[in-house]
């Protein structure tokens, strides 16, 4: 079975910056196209970014421009580098395949951003 293990959120200001870090386990991680999603509290699961298992990423319009998707399939880990973060960057932030979620999902990262 699949794992997903999150890290990297915490609490920044607006405009600052953070990296998030995704641990899957498993050798055919490097087939999947992989995605960041993100749910704030009251909303539902989005996508934010995904990456195919050639590089070719796709983003939100929301964090267009912002974030920056990247895989490393020698560790089996994807990031999400996020810049310039908005108090409506606030979630607890995910990854799994995408654009459909075939894995359980892991505990997720929290970002908080707040003045």
């Amino acid at each position: 079975q699949v794992q997903l293990v999150e890290s990297g959120g915490g609490l920044v200001q607006p405009g600052g910056s953070l990296r998030l870090s995704c641990s899957v386990s498993g050798s055919i991680f490097r087939i999947y196209t992989m995605g960041w999603y993100r749910q704030a509290p009251g909303k539902q699961r989005e996508l934010v970014a995904h990456i195919t298992n050639r590089g070719i990423t796709n983003y939100a319009d929301s964090v267009k421009g912002r974030f920056t998707i990247s895989r490393d399939n020698a560790k089996n880990t994807v990031y999400l580098q996020m810049h310039s973060l908005k108090p409506e960057d606030t979630a607890l932030y995910y990854c799994n395949t995408a654009p459909t979620s075939f894995h359980s999902w892991g505990q997720g990262t929290q970002v908080t951003v707040s003045s």
